[in-house]
């Protein structure tokens, strides 16, 4: 029903800057909430950011500790579009970055997944 599609991901230096985006389409893009996830090399796929209803068209944010006042996520409604908003990036946030929605307040359980997108920190 919903298909979510990542771009923005590349190889940058680390201290640099990248915007992930996320576009949706097949629903109602108002009604799920959304975030990032991501997956490292030989590691478990981790939360990176989400998005949570606050009423009709605002939202709280939620990160994970490790991309805490690095990382903004937000949202265009109107244009079905969540982005990831990356700054001071480190190596260690080289990974694959995956879309994740979810038809309901808050992102607890994912029901949908984009093919994800390679972010690459390095000198």
């Amino acid at each position: 029903q919903v298909q979510l599609v990542e771009s923005g991901g590349g190889l940058v230096q680390p201290g640099g800057s990248l915007r992930l985006s996320c576009a949706a389409s097949g629903g109602t893009f108002s009604d799920y909430a959304m975030g990032w996830f991501r997956q490292a090399p030989g590691k478990e796929r981790e939360f990176v950011a989400a998005t949570r209803k606050k009423s009709r068209n605002s939202y709280y944010a939620d990160y994970a500790d490790s991309v805490k006042g690095r990382f903004t996520i937000y949202r265009d409604d109107f244009k079905s579009t969540m982005y990831l908003q990356m700054n001071r990036l480190k190596p260690e946030d080289t990974a694959v970055y995956y879309c994740a929605a979810e038809a309901a307040l808050a992102l607890v359980r994912p029901e949908y997944w984009g093919q994800g997108t390679q972010v690459t920190v390095s000198s």
